[in-house]
């Protein structure tokens, strides 16, 4: 949000940005110094922590989302009516993220045009969006079997979609309510943003524009600026050892903010790492301290680091994480090969993306046993592979990886996709077309 928030504003000089944050949101980010370098027209405003702690979100996240959805609407709409005194209400956007279900008809009852923020890949929304086209699957076909079938032949441009994604996305019967929900109002709003580009998943927005009643404005890679070196690490421990290591030599490990991997998966993950015998550098959270002496002179377990400059060090020569949407674009805008394991939702279509579509890495779930686990055989086996510049997979991952780079740098630049997609949006904007009208209500 902060991300697409910095390039609206550096778009047009025009624009002031009110971020709507929680109480405990803004002492997080006044925590890492966000507050002081926004720029002057960006803007944090609070509500009540009326939702659970982030610390603890991803111990019930329907049950985190559902508190999103019936405690934070009321408290947003108050803010929205003291900013309406503040400036012209016709002067008013609302960018709110596709799942908070309250934003359309908050907007709507004050004539205040609403545009989604969709923050996960297009191919996934394309999924969602066409729910009621999904098959039925049952119980008949194995996992395996569904596995190899795609929803490409019920929805064009869903290749990296399984059958045996819609059988485990259905049986999360609170999540898929509220996505229901969020996708019954998406078509009311006035128009959706994609932190995707047009490059990366041509074939979903070809049919998004086609299906969707209002205009989509891909305007990603929406991530901070990427370096073009590491020479900007500012963790002098993190620059020192990355910088010890020979280019392209080691593996950065991380499993994102929140998701959690039970001890006896982080155990097999750790041995085999080592096994390897690949340098790694391991982001592991509150497990950190526990790894490093296991970590021996192989690799460094550190709490947090700034990825995507570690991503742009020389030394990174692949990525083994979660697949999480953020850590994709930037793992695509390093230009760095990744070794998929998804854990839960759009990381599974993800890291078929990564694996089969875009072919820049390979999918670890492919390897997972009966009871889910992947072996230290197995994620030794993989890191060797991904590591390995003198194999033709090795080679053909690392063309496509520096390929797609090149293509999320394009897009942003004057004249490239993203950038005319954007200027076409605020232009949108200006002239007044995401217009509010009763059918919105």
């Amino acid at each position: 949000m902060l991300a697409v928030c910095r390039l609206l504003a550096a778009a047009d000089s025009a624009l002031t940005v009110t971020i709507v944050v929680t109480e405990e949101w803004h002492g997080l980010l006044a925590s890492d110094g966000v507050p002081p370098t926004l720029p002057d027209r960006i803007r944090l405003a609070t509500i009540p922590n009326v939702i659970p702690s982030e610390h603890c979100r991803w111990a019930d996240m329907a049950g985190f989302y559902e508190a999103v959805r019936d405690k934070m609407g009321e408290h947003v709409e108050r803010l929205l009516d003291r900013l309406a005194l503040e400036r012209r209400p016709e002067s008013l956007v609302i960018v709110a993220d596709t799942f908070l279900t309250w934003a359309v008809p908050a907007g709507a009852r004050r004539g205040v045009p609403v545009c989604s923020l969709w923050t996960q890949p297009a191919t996934f929304f394309l999924a969602l969006y066409h729910m009621d086209l999904w098959p039925p699957v049952n119980g008949q076909e194995s996992d395996q079997e569904l596995s190899t079938k795609s929803l490409e032949q019920y929805v064009p441009g869903l290749s990296s979609v399984r059958l045996s994604d819609l059988k485990l996305f259905s049986a999360m019967e609170r999540a898929m309510k509220i996505v229901a929900e969020a996708f019954a109002n998406l078509g009311k709003a006035q128009c959706v943003l994609f932190t995707s580009f047009l490059e990366l998943e041509p074939r979903a927005f070809n049919t998004i524009t086609e299906s969707l009643p209002c205009p989509a404005y891909p305007i990603g890679p929406s991530i901070a600026r990427m370096p073009l070196n590491g020479d900007k690490i500012g963790d002098e421990e993190h620059r020192v050892w990355l910088d010890g290591q020979p280019e392209n030599s080691v593996l950065y490990v991380s499993f994102g903010s929140y998701v959690s991997m039970p001890p006896s998966q982080l155990e097999e993950l750790a041995a085999g790492l080592l096994d390897s015998g690949v340098m790694f550098f391991w982001v592991a959270r509150d497990k950190a301290a526990g790894l490093r002496q296991a970590c021996g002179d192989r690799g460094l377990a550190v709490p947090w680091c700034e990825q995507l400059e570690v991503l742009c060090h020389p030394s990174v020569g692949g990525f083994l994480s979660h697949c999480g949407w953020n850590s994709v674009l930037e793992a695509v805008c390093a230009g760095v090969p990744m070794l998929a394991f998804p854990v839960v939702w759009d990381q599974l279509v993800n890291a078929r993306m990564v694996a089969d579509e875009w072919k820049v890495g390979m999918d670890l779930t492919r390897q997972r046993s009966d009871d889910g686990t992947v072996s230290r055989a197995a994620i030794s086996a993989a890191v060797t592979k991904l590591m390995d510049f003198d194999s033709g997979v090795g080679r053909e991952m690392r063309t496509r990886a520096a390929e797609l780079r090149e293509d999320s740098r394009r897009a942003v630049q004057e004249g490239g996709s993203s950038h005319r997609s954007l200027t076409s949006f605020l232009q949108d904007l200006v002239e007044g077309k995401p217009e509010v009208t009763e059918t919105s209500l």
